[in-house]
């Protein structure tokens, strides 16, 4: 459905610690820094890019904003919010665990970026 997800930074090696170890634990290689000082992640379903804003403002988070990343397992759900935590992230919401969303159930973390982003690792239980 998603092409790319841009996310707005004020510190981007900062940010590439931090994304570089979360994605990392979900099987993904470290950030490239591309000819514009850009931090870009690159899979076959699309990227997920960190820069500074073009506009040369400073970047702020999405209030009510939240990006997903889709994760194999639970063990694989906290290895990320450790990793996140260890490396400039900060916790937010509930702690790690199961949720329940109408008949589905989902294993979940939530963590704020070093730039205030909020995130969340996902785990779809099967029923």
């Amino acid at each position: 459905m998603f092409s790319h997800v841009m996310l707005g930074t004020n510190n981007i090696e900062e940010s590439k610690k931090f994304y570089d170890s979360i994605m990392k634990v979900l099987g993904r290689g470290e950030g490239v820094i591309d000819h514009k000082g850009r931090c870009m992640y690159i899979s076959q379903s699309g990227v997920l890019g960190l820069t500074k804003p073009i506009n040369g403002e400073s970047a702020n988070h999405g209030n009510g904003m939240t990006i997903g990343f889709n994760v194999a397992n639970p063990e694989l759900v906290d290895a990320w919010h450790e990793a996140g935590i260890n490396n400039g992230g900060s916790p937010c919401e509930e702690p790690p665990g199961l949720r329940s969303s109408g008949t589905r159930s989902l294993y979940l973390a939530y963590l704020r970026d070093p730039s205030g982003h909020k995130i969340c690792a996902t785990h779809f239980v099967a029923n």
